[in-house]
């Protein structure tokens, strides 16, 4: 696989370039290399297309194509934590893996809750039912710590080279502009149509001169309609963004820091956007405390390339914090990932079948 440093000046830029705002268009490849020319990189349609797709096979990127919002999609996703002692781990982590709705599991650094997994599920009565079955075969409490405010969620990692940020010019190409001229709606329900392209695209674009009339021949749709309901769902936050997603341990971000604080309610409201606004906070959220295990009510995730540049970042978080109360020590934490236990992404099959209607 390749790393961040291994990566060519070419493959930097395209990497730095459509980690959203990829033009949904008949031929997109060739606006998107047009694009980067005007910014300095000489390259065109065909080495784009060329090097997002050796990217794609060579690890670099996790998929091409759009990041389907799960959340807008049907069901339910939520995050748990829970103890797994030294004696038992390898047993306890198999039990919660075993469970086709654990979709991620990490072991974090913490003293008490050393497992964090992300239940979705396409009834939300059945997260209950999941966490007691695991309560059950593992004899160790779960503790549910779902979404109650999003503040951010914008993965994206970029490299040093073109297209960065580091300049005057912003990080990155926005083309989404390049598209049909649609209108959002407030449709939260699916047609089958519309889950049939979800599902079809969940894994990202095929890597060719025409991806979107290739995904509408494979779901038996006019071209017109993907290209219309692909910018319809992007205006409508069913897809966050459409472009390259990128591998950000490929990248060497390899620092993964989830840093929890225990806020003030009545400064949540003010702190969250501010820190969100930071660069290199990837996801933000207000989630419940749990009396007398888990004081935080407050997710701020940041990724490093290295353990200083991870230091650094979450000092800046909690520089922003201190603008609003008097943070300390005992006020937060940062658990740092040491394990990726289980990853097999978010299954939407099960949650866009839950909440399509008939034609």
């Amino acid at each position: 696989m390749d790393t961040d440093g291994d990566l060519t000046e070419r493959e930097r830029a395209v990497v730095n370039a459509f980690q959203g705002g990829f033009p949904v268009v008949d031929r997109p490849f060739e606006p998107a290399a047009a694009a980067m020319r005007d910014r300095g990189v000489d390259i065109d349609a065909t080495a784009l297309l060329e090097t997002i797709r050796e990217l794609d096979a060579d690890g670099v990127l996790s998929r091409f194509g759009p990041l389907v919002n799960a959340q807008e999609i049907g069901g339910a996703a939520t995050l748990v934590a829970m103890h797994a002692p030294d004696d038992r781990f390898d047993e306890i982590v198999k039990h919660v893996n075993d469970h086709r709705e654990v979709a991620h599991n990490y072991e974090r650094e913490h003293p008490h809750l050393n497992v964090w997994f992300v239940v979705s599920v396409a009834n939300e009565d059945r997260v209950e039912e999941v966490l007691s079955e695991i309560e059950g075969q593992t004899g160790q409490e779960t503790y549910n710590l779902p979404k109650q405010r999003e503040f951010r969620v914008e993965a994206k990692f970029y490299v040093d080279g073109p297209l960065d940020g580091a300049g005057d010019e912003p990080a990155g190409i926005d083309l989404s502009a390049l598209g049909p001229d649609v209108e959002p709606t407030d449709e939260a329900a699916l047609s089958p149509a519309e889950r049939d392209l979800v599902l079809e695209v969940q894994d990202g674009l095929p890597v060719t001169e025409t991806p979107y009339a290739d995904v509408a021949d494979a779901i038996g749709r006019d071209r017109e309609w993907v290209l219309e309901t692909l910018v319809r769902f992007d205006r409508e936050g069913k897809i966050r963004r459409i472009g390259v997603v990128p591998n950000h341990y490929a990248l060497g971000y390899t620092e993964n820091g989830m840093t929890v604080w225990n806020v003030p309610d009545d400064v949540v409201a003010d702190v969250g956007p501010e820190v969100a606004a930071l660069p290199f906070v990837t996801h933000c959220y207000e989630r419940p405390r749990h009396e007398g295990v888990w004081p935080y009510n407050f997710f701020a995730m940041t990724h490093g390339r290295t353990e200083a540049e991870s230091r650094r970042r979450i000092r800046q978080v909690r520089e922003t914090m201190a603008d609003h109360w008097d943070v300390t020590d005992d006020d937060w934490d940062s658990l740092f990932s040491t394990r990726i236990l289980k990853k097999t992404g978010i299954r939407l099959e099960a949650r866009a079948n839950s909440n399509t209607v008939s034609d």
